[in-house]
Order: structure tokens, then C-alpha cells, then sequence
């Protein structure tokens, strides 16, 4: 892999990095010159990408919603890299229905990894960054976090839940030299909201008429983990090929 790139000296916490987009974002991360930490409740295929990767890659197992696997993740990172300046939190639940049907443990749980999950990250790994001199959260929302989408009540609520944590975020790690930002994506290929092809009525919704591709969001993850982005913080980063605009 790539020696330098837009994150050449970039070290990178991702979580939910063993399949989807959190593959997608660790092999871009690689690409860009980053040293990335893979976290996953999915062993085999989590070390399997990291094997792939090589050298610049390492997988631990990982819930997001327990304290004491985030402390071991943060003493892995610190072993084979040194202390992280980028953190995704990419790790999530989702399932959709009518708000009022949903099992109150599947709730709690998705609430637990989506929200609690990331805070969880945030409150951890601040002191890293503080170390680090600084560095670049970025939590990951969607379109769900911005619109009342039909069955997506709970999914929804921990999306929008991210945002304000995001800003909050931001906020209170600012003088410390740690930008928190949130990406909100659409219809993404193979992913969430777009788990299979869309139909020509959801097409027509989309001004761009596809859905997103998963690069496309990693790309926008580089842009914000980077020093080309060093003065954005708190921000609302949509990607959706223009769905919310009306």
C-alpha cells in the first residue's frame, strides 16, 4: 500500500470496519497513507482485511458498547502504532418498522451501539488525542438523522441523537486542537437504506437518479480525517445525491 497520501502519518480507530462501508472506508484509509485499526464484532472477516491490508492495518475484536473493549482497543492502537489522531465511528445497528411495533430490547440495543457506542468512543479516546495533539472524530448519521422517514422511528432517533453529539461534541473539544464531525449518508450501494436496487419511483426522488457509492463516502471520511479540512468542525456533512432537498 501507498507510503504517502492525503493521510500519510494519520492513525485510524475505525469501528464496524470488517464488512460494508467500514471495509470500504479502512481500504481507502490504507490507500491514503493512514495506519488504521479495524474493530469488529466479526473476527474472521475483520482479520481477514486486515491480512489483506497488510502491515498497515491491525483487527481487534470490539462491542462499542462496553467500556472495557474500547480500553483494550485504545492499548492496541497505542502497541502497534502510537496514539490515534482519527477516529470513525462507523459501528451500527439498524432495523426499521412503525415506531410503535419495535421490541423494547432491540431498542435498547440499537440505542446502546448507535448512541451510547459512540459516545462511549468519543469520551475515550479525547485523552489520546489530547496526546496526539489533536485529531478528527467522525460519527456517522444519515439522512434518517435529518428527515421523518417512514419506519425508521428508532434507527432515526439514534441518527439525529448522533448529530447533536457531534455538535456537542465539537463544542467542548475544540480547544483541544479535536474536530468532531457527523457524515449523513443517502442511498448508499449495498448498505442501510439501500440494501438492494432501488425502484424508479425512489430513483426519481434522488436528483442525481443512483444511489451513492460507498467510495464516494469514504472519500468525503478522507477529506475530513485530513489537514485540508482542518478548519471544519460540528458540521452536517449530507451525502445523498441532493434526497434531501425537498
Amino acid at each position: 500500500m501507498a507510503s504517502t497520501g492525503k493521510l500519510h502519518g494519520k492513525i485510524a480507530i475505525i469501528t464496524g470496519a470488517a464488512q460494508g462501508m467500514g471495509a470500504e472506508h479502512a481500504r481507502v484509509f490504507v490507500a491514503e497513507g493512514a495506519r488504521v485499526v479495524l474493530t469488529d464484532l466479526q473476527e474472521q472477516a475483520g482479520q481477514a482485511l486486515a491480512t489483506e491490508l497488510g502491515a498497515s492495518a491491525l483487527f481487534v475484536r470490539h462491542d462499542v458498547s462496553k467500556a472495557q473493549d474500547w480500553d483494550a482497543v485504545i492499548a492496541a492502537t497505542r502497541a502497534a502504532f502510537g496514539p490515534a489522531n482519527v477516529l470513525i465511528n462507523n459501528a451500527a445497528m439498524y432495523f426499521i418498522g412503525p415506531v410503535d411495533e419495535a421490541d423494547p430490547e432491540r431498542v435498547r440495543k440499537l440505542l446502546d451501539v448507535n448512541v451510547f457506542g459512540s459516545w462511549l468512543g468519543i469520551s475515550r479516546i479525547a485523552p489520546m488525542m489530547r496526546e496526539a495533539g489533536g485529531g478528527s472524530i467522525i460519527n456517522l448519521s444519515s439522512l434518517a438523522g435529518m428527515r421523518g422517514i417512514p419506519w425508521h422511528g428508532i434507527y432515526g432517533t439514534s441518527k439525529w441523537a448522533i448529530r447533536g453529539l457531534t455538535k456537542t461534541a465539537a463544542y467542548d473539544l475544540g480547544p483541544s486542537g479535536i474536530r468532531v464531525n457527523a457524515i449523513l449518508p443517502g442511498a448508499i450501494e449495498e448498505t442501510g437504506m439501500a440494501g438492494g436496487p432501488l425502484d424508479e419511483t425512489q430513483l426519481a426522488a434522488i436528483p442525481l437518479r443512483r444511489t451513492g457509492r460507498k467510495s464516494e463516502v469514504s472519500q468525503l471520511a478522507v477529506f475530513l480525517a485530513s489537514d485540508e479540512s482542518a478548519y471544519i468542525t460540528g458540521g452536517d456533512h449530507v451525502i445523498d445525491g441532493g434526497r434531501a432537498l425537498w
